[in-house]
């Protein structure tokens, strides 16, 4: 009986599954059972759902073949719903890993995606149709033409590129042995994310898919078919499945014609809007409304900054989005959208939730709260007009928010009828809603609020009730379809344990700004602009061989009322809290047992509503080769993909600031025990070489060890906490430039060279961009800002190239940029590789371009750095007996 883990509710959703009871696959290919249904008829017809909705982009042929077309540009999705099976089980976090078993690893290029493009809405023209020229080879249950004509097995399998921009293993091949494959300083897993919002193109599909009625995996390139009859043997159970007839043909080329048996990645979409009072889908995206909560007890230079942001903000929305404006302290105040020419509000007491009654009063009254752009944009900016400073003698931390109770009016004001301006008519909101709440203290009045001192006898009993009651209403805020987004500014302790459970347990995002101003107004448009949808659920199922040990992500533990289970079904279901291209969940895995077959099958299945309200189930299938020479599997290892799980599985664990000093002795533990695992010893020396194939992968964890999430950087708790808490549900690229910053150095002609992110790139007559991931530097040499017009040149086209770059990030970084020598020139220094250290061949050997310094520039750099007590990464490796490895 397999063993119970237990959930913890410390951390993003981890998630253990119970390993399923199983029988061993069948060997062979064999029919269903006499008594299964017989094949139906091949329809001549395609099989569609109508849209409800206008086409959004051009017709497609009723018939097309994906041989013919190109790769489909795919976007990312919102959230969803489906099925699932043994229920994961939700665990506590693992404690450091012992390190007992050998494994390798080894490098691979990751080529980020391209950027996002706007989401389309669906046409059933669009949608991959069936073939329309096949002919049918049943009727009645036998054969129209003579069978003996057709092969009796088909696999479908063809050479497809294992490259996604939605999953990304850590290795491109399984390592058979168990104990090695199982070795935990490396470990292997994959970063999976939904992707971007659908896009018109062949993998499209709008009929339901073919599952597996044992399993409930979905047909796939991989499958094999018995042509003759139509049925395909599922490739995780190896079990046989009907599919009525429609995958009967003559040859593989026309089975070619179904997209889900040509292409690694499907769309399955429903549409139809079967939730009554709600929006058309062609509005839905716009028309789902936007909630700004917003604190009033701020002083004036921070409500000036606030106030430019939120004008800003409202000029940026697309004209149908609804706007609600809600302001609370002591008090909650509603604004009426109905007073064309004045600021007018109801106001309510903040010291407890409101009643059922008066939110009844309020919504069903004569006041408008909810109203579209395009009717209440002046009115918008003369609210935002209208907010005073604070004027009371009390300290920031110590004034009343009742940010609590202003949230709870906001959900009452979506949920309820608002009626809209000169049509009087009620209209529910469509899509996902959002709240944002702009924050510049903590909670310190009403239900989920904290006492203003940390000293208070009974804070810690009192932290503890705010946080469950904040957590409670987040789910309250997810299960009505709403995101709430807590945007803080200032330098007021804000108490992030309190307010942190109601973003992360409704979807949303806690930000941290220093003010109101620049990257505060970007994050603010982002936020109420980005894709999400709703009922979202993940589903992973491999092959038998290999068990999902660990979920880290933006989810938690599906229940078995939230999806339909099938009668073998060995996958890990995970409740997707936000569905959005700007997160992933990081898989861990391993070998159940040792493997015996020559490739293993992944099958990544998200299901989810998206923000046109149509049904979306974004099927994803891998077929992997297994190998027995630790050199090939060392090979094929992702260095950049296997940093991010290692890093993401490091920092689950590291939830205070002692626990990330633990984990930098880990990660230490984890190069050495690569090292002894996977490299050689030095011949007549007791120190070991690190594996050559994994050349990238120690200075990764070099830099997590030293940066932000690990390191001595950031001073605040707070601070920390947030960026933890972001990194851990962070996508892929995010996560990869948090954990290693990506340098850029300015040349001549404009252009851009990258190279390491070593303190040698500081060069007194050169500009340097550093993107951090939640901060981007721009460095100017002392020299090159003596000429104010060159320097003036270089720094709009770093800063519009740093703009470019992080065009759809979320959260947007901040984006500093200062001069060498400047006090705020230390965070810039804090964050590169102190590899001025070094002998002058290594230097060359990992910064080629101090090659093309002259002797008088090389003295002139290395004269500039002051000297630390801080270890370059030579000296870091050496110092754990570590050789280590030649840079490519």
């Amino acid at each position: 009986m397999a063993n119970v883990p237990h959930r913890s509710v410390n951390h993003p959703g981890t998630l253990t599954p119970l390993e399923p009871d199983r029988p061993s696959p069948p060997g062979t290919l064999t029919p269903l059972e006499p008594d299964s249904p017989p094949p139906q008829p091949l329809s001549h017809s395609p099989s569609v759902v109508p849209s409800p909705t206008p086409p959004r982009y051009p017709q497609a042929p009723p018939s097309f073949r994906p041989d013919h077309m190109h790769s489909p540009n795919l976007l990312s999705p919102s959230n969803g719903i489906r099925t699932g099976s043994p229920i994961p089980r939700m665990s506590t976090p693992p404690g450091p890993p012992v390190f007992n078993t050998p494994v390798k690893p080894a490098a691979v290029p990751f080529r980020t995606s391209p950027a996002t493009p706007q989401p389309m809405g669906y046409s059933s023209a669009t949608a991959s149709s069936l073939p329309v020229s096949t002919p049918s080879y049943y009727s009645n249950g036998s054969s129209t033409g003579s069978q003996r004509d057709l092969p009796d097995v088909v696999r479908m399998e063809e050479p497809i590129a294992a490259d996604s921009p939605y999953v990304l293993f850590t290795a491109n091949k399984v390592l058979k042995q168990k104990k090695l494959a199982n070795v935990a300083s490396l470990g292997f897993g994959a970063i999976v994310s939904a992707g971007r919002e659908i896009s018109p193109g062949p993998q499209i599909i709008q009929r339901d898919p073919h599952r597996c009625l044992h399993c409930g995996a979905y047909s796939n390139p991989y499958t094999s078919i018995l042509i003759g009859s139509g049925q395909w043997q599922c490739v995780i159970c190896e079990k046989m499945n009907g599919s009525k007839g429609e995958y009967v043909a003559m040859s593989k080329d026309e089975l070619r014609n179904y997209p889900e048996l040509s292409l690694p990645l499907v769309d399955y979409v429903q549409t139809g809007n079967r939730r009554p009072g709600f929006v058309p889908a062609s509005d839905s995206r716009t028309s789902a409304p936007v909630v700004l909560v917003i604190d009033e007890c701020l002083d004036e230079p921070h409500l000036q900054h606030l106030q430019s942001s939120l004008h800003a903000f409202v000029d940026s929305l697309p004209q149908t989005t609804r706007l609600g404006i809600v302001v609370y302290g002591r008090t909650v105040s509603i604004y009426d959208f109905s007073e064309e020419s004045v600021a007018s509000a109801d106001v309510i007491s903040g010291a407890k939730s409101p009643s059922a009654e008066s939110m009844k009063s309020l919504i069903y009254g004569t006041g408008v709260y909810l109203s579209p752009m395009h009717a209440s944009l002046k009115v918008a900016h003369e609210i935002f007009s209208s907010l005073r400073p604070y004027t009371l003698n009390v300290p920031e931390a110590s004034r009343d928010r009742c940010l609590g109770t202003a949230v709870e009016v906001a959900l009452a004001i979506i949920q309820g009828p608002s009626a809209e301006m000169f049509r009087g008519v009620v209209r529910r909101a469509g899509g996902n809603s959002r709240i944002i709440v702009c924050a510049g203290g903590p909670i310190t009045y009403g239900p989920g609020s904290v006492p203003h001192s940390m000293s208070h006898p009974n804070y810690p009993y009192m932290e503890k009730t705010a946080i469950k009651w904040m957590e409670t209403l987040g789910r309250e805020a997810h299960r009505h379809n709403t995101v709430v987004d807590i945007l803080c500014a200032g330098t007021c302790p804000l108490r992030v344990p309190v307010l942190q459970p109601l973003a992360k347990t409704s979807g949303g995002v806690l930000v941290l700004h220093d003010d109101f101003g620049e990257a505060f107004g970007v994050d603010l448009q982002r936020a109420a602009t980005r894709a999400a949808g709703s009922h979202g659920l993940l589903e992973v199922r491999c092959s038998d061989d290999i068990r999902i040990t660990q979920v880290i992500g933006p989810g938690e533990e599906a229940h078995s009322e939230t999806h339909e289970t099938f009668k073998s079904d060995p996958a890990v279901c995970i409740q997707m809290l936000s569905v959005e291209e700007t997160q992933s969940f990081s898989i861990s895995m391993e070998n159940k047992r040792d493997i015996q077959g020559d490739h293993v099958f992944f099958q990544f299945a998200f299901h989810y509503s998206d923000v046109y309200q149509a049904d979306v189930s974004r099927v994803i299938t891998f077929k992997l080769p297994t190998v027995d020479s630790v050199s090939a599997y060392l090979q094929s290892v992702v260095d950049e993909a296997a940093a991010v799980l290692i890093s993401k599985r490091t920092l689950l664990i590291a939830k205070t600031q002692k626990d990330a000093v633990d984990m930098r002795s880990t990660v230490d533990e984890r190069i050495k025990d690569i090292a002894l695992k996977f490299g050689s010893q030095v011949p007549k020396s007791k120190l070991y070489s690190f594996p050559k194939e994994l050349s990238s992968l120690p200075e990764l964890l070099f830099h997590l060890r030293r940066g932000p999430l690990l390191g001595n950087i950031i001073g605040s708790e707070d601070e920390r906490s947030v960026l933890r808490n972001l990194f851990l549900n962070a996508s892929f690229d995010l996560s990869l430039r948090m954990v290693a910053p990506r340098c850029l150095m300015h040349q001549e002609g404009g252009t851009f060279e990258e190279l390491p992110a070593y303190d040698l790139s500081m060069q007194s007559d050169k500009a340097v961009i550093l993107d951090h991931g939640t901060d981007v530097f721009i460095w100017l040499g002392a020299e090159l800002s003596a000429d104010e017009v060159k320097s003036a040149a270089v720094l709009a086209a770093c800063r519009t190239l740093a703009e470019e770059l992080t065009e759809f990030r979320f959260p947007a970084p901040r984006i500093l940029a200062f001069k060498e020598g400047s006090s705020q020139a230390r965070y810039f220094v804090c964050r590169l590789i102190p590899a001025h250290k070094d002998p002058p061949y290594e230097q060359e050997a990992r910064f080629p371009q101090v090659r093309r310094l002259t002797a008088d520039q090389r003295r002139k750099l290395k004269s500039s750095f002051i000297e630390f007590d801080e270890e370059s990464f030579c000296e870091w490796m050496r110092s754990l007996k570590v050789v280590p490895p030649e840079p490519r």
